[in-house]
Formats: structure tokens, C-alpha cells, sequence
């Protein structure tokens, strides 16, 4: 997937503006539409960097340089970064959490 392709389905699916991520990284949202229909030929190191930051995904997944992460939604990439900063303790929490939703989900079934 390209940058570009990346970069629009990230926004659209954090339904965010052009206005939105072009204020939030300091750009024009003209910038932005050219940045996501490719028109626009290598974005600087800055900025790749800041729209990683707002969409909360790693350089490489966004520049296409994550292969093994790139079958995973951005979100569930982030959660699970999120995740290894947690401590031990709030871990367990969390994946107790899990356990009762996926027994309610197999309920459900």
C-alpha cells in the first residue's frame, strides 16, 4: 500500500478533516490532498514523522517499510504499542477485560 493510500485511509478511518490533520501537523490542507493523491513527491522526514505522531502509528507503517504489520489495522498496531508500555499489574486488568468480553461474545454466538 502507498504512502499516499496509507495516509487517506488512516485519516478516514480516524474521521478526521483535511482541515483537521493539516492544522494538527502545521500544513495546508491543500498539502494534505496532494500528500494523499500522490501528487505531492517525497514529504519530508518532519512531517511523516508528525503524521505518524497524530495517527499514532510507526514511521515504517506509514512509509510502507512494516510489511509484517501491515495485514493489522493502524489502530491495533497502536493499541498494541500502547499496550507493552503498560505496566504488569494494568496488563492484567486488561486482559481480564478480554477474557470476560470474549466469553460474553461466545455467548452471544
Amino acid at each position: 500500500m502507498t504512502f499516499a493510500r496509507k495516509l487517506h485511509d488512516l485519516r478516514i478511518a480516524q474521521k478526521r478533516s483535511l482541515q483537521d490533520v493539516a492544522d494538527a501537523i502545521g500544513v495546508s490542507k491543500a498539502h494534505v490532498w496532494n500528500l494523499e493523491k500522490g501528487t505531492t513527491a517525497n514529504p519530508s522526514m518532519d512531517l511523516v514523522v508528525k503524521l505518524a505522531e497524530l495517527f499514532r502509528v510507526r514511521v515504517a507503517d506509514l512509509v510502507g517499510e512494516a510489511p509484517d504489520s501491515s495485514d493489522e489495522p493502524a489502530e491495533m498496531v497502536a493499541m498494541f504499542r500502547d499496550l507493552k508500555q503498560l505496566e504488569e499489574r494494568d496488563r492484567d486488568t486488561i486482559r481480564m477485560l478480554m477474557e470476560q468480553m470474549k466469553r460474553r461474545k461466545d455467548e452471544k454466538d
